[in-house]
């Protein structure tokens, strides 16, 4: 199963970097792009969590995605000490490129399944996520 999980992870990875390079994105950007469309404000540390990567991965990838005008950096109103990501214009403008072409994507990986074939995986790929999320208690 972890072997089947991989493959798909590949597959989907492969097809995303196709719909994403004429905006010369990488998956990365574009996970940390849409979150940061969803929750505006977030500290690099949060945002690396929140998109699946490391606190120095995010740093490099801050600073590029900084550099092509899609993210800003500003001091935080509530503590003047930290600073926080929002995205601009510009990015949600390149998320509004691909949105489509995204959505075609995750169309084409559940055309073989029903609605609900497509809402029970939708549940367990979370449960999955959710299991191997959880610390143990000590």
């Amino acid at each position: 199963m972890l072997y089947l999980v991989k493959q798909l992870e590949l597959a989907v990875r492969a097809r995303l970097d196709e719909v994403l390079r004429p905006v010369a994105l990488t998956p990365l950007q574009y996970t940390a792009l849409t979150v940061l469309e969803r929750r505006s404000g977030l500290t690099t540390a949060e945002l690396a969590r929140n998109s699946f990567v490391t606190d120095q991965a995010m740093a490099d990838m801050v600073v590029a995605l900084e550099r092509l005008g899609f993210i800003a950096r500003e001091g935080d109103p509530r503590d003047r000490r930290r600073r926080v990501i929002r995205l601009t214009g510009p990015g949600g403008e390149v998320l509004d490129r691909v949105r489509d072409d995204v959505a075609a994507l995750e169309q084409r990986m559940l055309a073989k399944l029903d609605a609900g074939d497509a809402a029970r995986f939708r549940d367990y790929v979370v449960a999955c996520h959710s299991a191997l999320s959880d610390r143990p208690s000590h």
